[in-house]
């Protein structure tokens, strides 16, 4: 019986919170929120129920501590503290970039964080994403009363962004593998140049661009309009 009991939490030590969360955010990444039950992770973890209640008391802490894993990875090859760059518009982009690409590679992030940040902005994520594009902010000298208003309007802007840009490649597997995002666009661009010259001459006109535009390079150019914009009356640091 001893035995069996040491065996049992040597298991148990084995299987770190840190497995569990890993493990999770492979099925989610494979199946989605929907795809991910603690029997599914008991399966790909050879182990019993226990051992991963253990660790996660259900699966609403185990998705939030799915979200935040990939959020402080990708944050992770960000510019670190204010000053680490620089440049901190520069910083603002490598945070901006690192949180678009973890949202277009793992394609449930994006529900995630509009989640947390609308029903638990005081867990981690949210101020996790806040301190490193707040830290930016703060070290282009924008006026302290000014932080909070052009931190949002960033944060809102790359997870919004970043989003969209997941849900159409969400959109574009579902068209099936021989689907090109080319002939696509092709296509939306062609049936905007047909739309009424009197009701839609603004789309019409820019018809060819959205045709051309790449999705990475039109995020960032967003970024830096918005950065412009929140340092209007000072240069950008170079």
């Amino acid at each position: 019986m001893a035995t069996r009991t040491r065996r049992s939490q040597r298991r148990t030590e084995a299987l770190s919170r840190e497995r569990i969360v890993e493990a999770a955010v492979e099925v989610l990444d494979a199946a989605g929120e929907g795809g991910l039950t603690f029997r599914v992770l008991t399966e790909r973890l050879a182990t019993g129920p226990g051992a991963i209640y253990w660790h996660v008391a259900n699966k609403g802490e185990l998705l939030d501590a799915a979200t935040d894993a990939v959020v402080a990875a990708a944050l992770a090859v960000g510019p670190g503290p204010a000053g680490a760059t620089d440049a901190p518009q520069e910083g603002v982009h490598a945070v901006a970039l690192g949180l678009f690409e973890a949202i277009e590679e793992h394609p449930w992030l994006a529900t995630q964080l509009a989640a947390q940040l609308a029903r638990s902005p005081w867990r981690s994520v949210t101020p996790r994403i806040f301190e490193s594009v707040g830290r930016q902010v703060q070290a282009l000298g924008v006026p302290e009363d000014s932080w909070f208003t052009a931190t949002s309007a960033l944060v809102h802007y790359i997870l919004g962004a970043a989003g969209q840009n997941a849900a159409n490649t969400a959109s574009g597997r579902e068209l099936g593998p021989d689907a090109d995002r080319g002939e696509f666009l092709d296509g939306v661009s062609r049936a905007w140049e047909e739309l009424d010259p009197d009701a839609y001459p603004f789309t019409r006109a820019v018809a060819d661009q959205m045709r051309d535009h790449d999705d990475r390079e039109q995020f960032l150019a967003g970024i830096t309009l918005i950065l412009t914009g929140i340092t209007a009356d000072r240069p950008l640091s170079t």
